[in-house]
């Protein structure tokens, strides 16, 4: 593994200070999936601006439905899903989706591929490739901004998938399992990383994880879809984001709690 996968992310540039603050996103006695085959019934969220929910569940329990469903790929099937009270039925710059493989063109550089938002929307040429340079020394790839996407480390090209998916300021911004392909030790780096590039952003965050000690580190809230009693729930996490409280009494206990909701 490059020891580049674990760097310390350098301090925000100074213009992301006005960032654009986190959008709510509401769901309503939503019934999620495709038509003929719903996943999710009468599933009620609120994730409130700026907030960062995990989310965590079996699989084939509809995570990944709920963030295509908030992303405007899929509609609901029922109920209301919404953002600032809008009803949600498209895909918009104002919502990014970072899946679990990179998505990154092969045919492009890191930077191209951080720049890619910016040029589809028109952005000058300069001021694209400024802003791409920014976040790539954010996420600690500036000596890497030439290389094609084959020719780094995976935890190389998930840092430079949020690049990507955080150039465009999204106020909202849906990870499915982004980390669950990588090792535990570039896995913590990449959790390390997402906390510290978020400070600033002001993003609203939907985080869909397996693991459960990932979502009580990373949340503000977690939310537990399937398994015995777990649709829908939310529970608050007493210490996010703090390695420290790990085995934190508090911190037990809601793990135990996910866990059996979960039937583990």
């Amino acid at each position: 593994m490059s020891t580049s996968d674990v760097t310390t992310t350098p301090a925000a540039p100074a213009a992301e200070a006005a960032a654009p603050p986190g959008v709510r996103l509401r769901l309503e006695g939503a019934a999620l999936g495709r038509p003929g085959a719903p996943v999710l019934h009468g599933l009620d969220l609120d994730v409130a601006p700026g907030d960062i929910l995990t989310v965590v569940g079996p699989s084939g329990c509809g995570k990944s439905t709920l963030l295509r469903t908030l992303a405007g790929l899929l509609p609901a099937l029922g109920g209301r899903v919404t953002q600032d009270g809008t009803a949600i039925t498209r895909p918009h710059a104002d919502r990014a989706l970072i899946f679990q493989e990179d998505a990154l063109l092969p045919w492009r550089t890191l930077r191209a591929n951080v720049e890619l938002p910016l040029a589809i929307r028109g952005v000058p040429r300069t001021e694209r490739r400024g802003r791409a340079e920014a976040w790539l020394e954010r996420v600690g790839l500036a000596e890497h901004r030439g290389r094609l996407p084959h020719r780094v480390s995976g935890g190389q090209r998930q840092r430079a998938q949020l690049a990507r998916a955080l150039v465009g300021e999204p106020r909202a911004v849906l990870m499915d399992e982004p980390f669950g392909a990588l090792d535990a030790q570039t896995r913590a780096g990449m959790q390390r990383l997402l906390v510290e590039v978020l400070q600033g952003t002001r993003a609203t965050v939907v985080f869909v994880t397996h693991d459960v000690d990932e979502a009580l580190f990373l949340g503000d809230r977690v939310a537990l879809l399937g398994g015995a009693g777990g649709g829908g729930r939310v529970l608050d996490i007493p210490h996010p984001r703090e390695r420290a409280a790990h085995d934190a009494a508090a911190t037990v206990a809601l793990r135990r709690q996910v866990l059996e909701s979960l039937g583990m």
